[in-house]
C-alpha cells in the first residue's frame, strides 16, 4: 500500500505525521526542536516541491509513506488522487491522508513566515512549538491511518 500524507507546505504536519507513521519519533512523547529539525524534509521544502510526492519510507508492513505539499486545493487533491487510483484500478493501494485538519494557528503563522516569507530564523520557532503542542493529535491521525491500512491489508487478504 502507499500512504500519502498531505498538508499544505507538505513540510510540517505531513512530515510529522509521516515520521510518526515510520517511528521516526517516539509517538509517547513530543520531539524536542532538534528531533523536528533532523526529520527529512521538515521546513525544508521549496516552491518546486509543491505537487511534487516524495518518499519518507516503508513501514514495518511494508506501505510506502509519502509526503505531499497541496497549497490550497483542500480535499480536492484527496478526490483527485482516490479518483487516480480509481482508475488506474489500485484504490485498494493507496490511502490519501489530510493532516491539515491537525494543524493549529501556531504551525499556519510559522510555516508561512518560513517558508512562504522566507525567514526560517523567525518561523521555524514559531512552526516547531505548533508542532509540538499538536503533536498528540498528529499521533491519533496516524494510529487511525495506521488501523485503516492494516485493515484493507486484511480484506485483501495480505495480512492474517
Amino acid at each position: 500500500m502507499k500512504i500519502i500524507y498531505h498538508c499544505f507546505g507538505g513540510s510540517h504536519s505531513s512530515v510529522t505525521a509521516a515520521a510518526l507513521h515510520l517511528g521516526l519519533i517516539d509517538k509517547h512523547r513530543p520531539p524536542t526542536v532538534d528531533e523536528l529539525m533532523s526529520l527529512p524534509y521538515f521546513d525544508k521544502t521549496t516552491e518546486a516541491d509543491f505537487g511534487s510526492i516524495r518518499f519518507m519510507g516503508i513501514d514495518e508492513y511494508g506501505n510506502e509513506v509519502y509526503v505531499l505539499g497541496k497549497k490550497s486545493m483542500s480535499e480536492r487533491l484527496t478526490h483527485i488522487l482516490n479518483g487516480l487510483a480509481q482508475i488506474l484500478g489500485v484504490e485498494d493501494q493507496v490511502l490519501v491522508v489530510n493532516a491539515m485538519d491537525r494543524v493549529n494557528i501556531s504551525m499556519k503563522l510559522g510555516g508561512f513566515t518560513s517558508r512562504r516569507i522566507g525567514l526560517p530564523s523567525v518561523g521555524r520557532p514559531v512552526v516547531s512549538r505548533g508542532t509540538i503542542k499538536a503533536f498528540f493529535q498528529l499521533v491519533n491521525l496516524v494510529e487511525i491511518t495506521r488501523l485503516k491500512a492494516l485493515r484493507t491489508k486484511q480484506d485483501a487478504g495480505d495480512i492474517i
